[in-house]
């Protein structure tokens, strides 16, 4: 290229011409090679050339794929500080401050999702999934109501969200309101179907309403689709624990601490016959029989 530029301009490409030319060659490269890395799993290598490549130039597509590629390996901390950067670049930026409410949120950091999802829904109101983060972070919050308003608000913008609809429905149950939790999983189970949370839902709320029969049912609907659902096992036994069958609350006990290790970690000792009933009650006398 610098002969070409020589021939056609008339005059010598000077050495720092040569250098910054090289430079740019070699941030391209870094681009290139990190994109498809990026794209490939190589999420290390990855890291490197997006690194290498912002020494050369800082480039805000480059801050923006190294925001993906620490998301894409769980290094949530470092992606909040690049979308820290990008919104800062590019306050106006919607996609931005939805991304780093969602990052907020894989953190449990939900003062920095609520502020996150609230300058998405300044930037654009009319925009669902915006309404939506700000109604998680609420709940994590610890408002609820706020959560609720939030949440309704969303379904009225898009009148098929289906995770604004399981959402409110598992507030409301948590919060008391039976029957609006079961006019929310009915629509659910009419336009989504059979999908797990919804029928675990649905479980949960027949069990709230005295069917335990239903509750039971459903519990096994999901095991039968998914035998390793721990939610569906957790919930089912605490139900048969509840009822006072300790035999069948025990089986579901010995699912789950087979099935995550977290919660075995929380039993103290061997699951064994010999102490089963008083490790079942040790492992579900802090649980709400109707959490999840």
């Amino acid at each position: 290229m610098g002969f070409f530029k020589a021939l056609f301009s008339g005059k010598e490409e000077t050495p720092e011409e040569r250098r910054q030319e090289n430079k740019d060659k070699d941030f391209d490269v870094l681009k290139y090679d990190g994109v498809r890395a990026m794209k490939t799993g190589q999420l290390d290598y990855g890291i490197k050339c997006f690194k290498h490549a912002l020494s050369i130039h800082d480039d805000l597509e480059i801050h923006d794929h190294l925001s993906l590629v620490y998301i894409q390996k769980g290094a949530l901390e470092k992606a909040i500080e690049e979308l820290q950067l990008l919104s800062e670049a590019q306050p106006d930026n919607i996609h931005i401050w939805i991304r780093k409410a969602n990052v907020a949120y894989m953190l449990e950091d939900y003062q920095t999702m609520y502020e996150a999802a609230e300058r998405a829904i300044d930037l654009d109101n009319e925009e669902p999934l915006s309404v939506f983060l700000r109604a998680r972070a609420s709940k994590g919050l610890g408002d609820n109501v706020g959560a609720i308003a939030m949440l309704t608000k969303a379904i009225s913008l898009d009148h098929n969200y289906g995770d604004a609809y399981l959402l409110r429905g598992e507030m409301l149950l948590d919060m008391g309101d039976k029957e609006g939790a079961k006019a929310d999983v009915a629509w659910l189970l009419e336009n989504i179907g059979d999908h797990e949370d919804v029928l675990l839902l649905d479980a949960r709320i027949k069990q709230a309403c005295g069917d335990i029969e239903g509750a039971l049912s459903q519990y096994q609907h999901v095991i039968d689709s998914n035998p390793f659902c721990v939610a569906a096992f957790r919930q089912r036994g605490a139900l048969y624990r509840e009822q006072g069958d300790m035999k069948k609350a025990a089986e579901d006990a010995a699912m789950v601490l087979e099935l995550s290790p977290d919660d075995a970690a929380k039993v103290n000792g061997e699951f064994s016959s010999e102490g089963i009933e008083q490790k079942v009650r040790d492992a579900y006398k802090n649980a709400n029989p109707l959490g999840l």
